[in-house]
C-alpha cells in the first residue's frame, strides 16, 4: 500500500511540473500579446506592464527549475519520466528567453514612441508577425498539454513561415528608410522588435522538438524537418 501510495504521489509530482510549466507558457502568452498590441496601440502604459511584469517570468524559471531539481533527487526518474523532466528544463529556459523578448518589444516600443509616432505600415507587419509567433507559442504548449508529436511537428515547419516574415519586413524597412533617411532610427527600432518575434519563433519551435523527444525518446535537434516530421509520425 505504501508503495502504490508513493507512485500515486510521484505520478502527481510529474503532472504538477507539467501544469506549471503550462501556468508559466500562460504568462509568458499574456506578454507577447500585451507588447505587440501595445506597440500597434502606442500604448505606453501597456508597454511598461510587460517590463514590470518580466520579473514574475523569471522568478517561474527558478521556481520550477528547483521543482525538477528535487524531483530528480527523491525521484530517480528513469525512461519517459526522466524524459520529461529534462524537457521541461529546456523548455521553461525557452519560456523565460521569449519572456526576455517580450519585455525587449515593450523596451523598443516605448523608445520609438517617445521619439516620435511608429510608422503606421512597418507596424503593421511585424503586428502580423507577431500573430504568427503567439500562434506558434500557443500551440507548442497544446501539444505538450496533450503530449502531441504530430502537432509539434507542424510547429516546426511553421517556423519557416516566420522567417519569411521577417525577411518581409526588412525588405520594407530599407525602402522605408531609403525613402525618407530621416526615419532610420525608428525604422532599426522596428527592426530590433521583428528580430525579438522571429527569436519568439526559434523557442517556440525548440519548445515543439522537446515534446517529441518526451514522447518518441528521440532527439530531433538539429535534424531536418523531413526527418523530424517521419520520426513524429513513426
Amino acid at each position: 500500500m505504501a508503495q502504490e501510495h508513493s507512485s500515486k504521489q510521484y505520478d502527481i509530482d510529474l503532472e504538477t511540473l507539467r501544469s506549471r510549466v503550462l501556468e508559466m507558457g500562460g504568462l509568458v502568452e499574456s506578454q507577447i500579446m500585451a507588447a505587440i498590441n501595445g506597440l500597434a496601440a502606442g500604448d505606453t502604459r501597456a508597454l511598461d506592464h510587460v517590463i514590470v511584469e518580466d520579473h514574475r517570468v523569471n522568478a517561474m524559471e527558478v521556481s520550477i527549475d528547483t521543482d525538477c531539481s528535487h524531483l530528480i533527487a527523491r525521484r530517480q526518474p528513469t525512461a519517459g519520466d526522466l524524459r520529461m523532466v529534462l524537457a521541461v528544463i529546456k523548455i521553461v529556459t525557452d519560456l523565460e528567453r521569449i519572456g526576455d523578448e517580450a519585455a525587449k518589444i515593450a523596451r523598443m516600443g516605448k523608445q520609438g514612441y517617445s521619439q516620435s509616432r511608429m510608422p503606421r505600415t512597418p507596424v503593421a507587419a511585424v503586428k502580423h508577425m507577431g500573430g504568427i509567433g503567439i500562434g506558434m507559442l500557443r500551440k507548442a504548449l497544446d501539444a505538450l498539454a496533450r503530449l502531441d508529436p504530430v502537432s509539434a511537428a507542424a510547429i516546426v515547419r511553421e517556423d519557416f513561415e516566420i522567417d519569411e516574415e521577417f525577411r518581409s519586413i526588412v525588405r520594407q524597412l530599407i525602402t522605408f528608410m531609403m525613402e525618407d533617411p530621416r526615419t532610420i532610427s525608428q525604422a532599426l527600432d522596428i527592426l530590433w522588435i521583428a528580430k525579438a518575434i522571429e527569436r519568439i519563433g526559434d523557442h517556440a519551435k525548440n519548445m515543439a522538438e522537446q515534446v517529441i523527444y518526451v514522447v518518441k525518446g528521440t532527439d530531433v535537434r538539429h535534424t531536418t524537418v523531413e526527418e523530424l516530421e517521419r520520426e513524429a509520425l513513426g
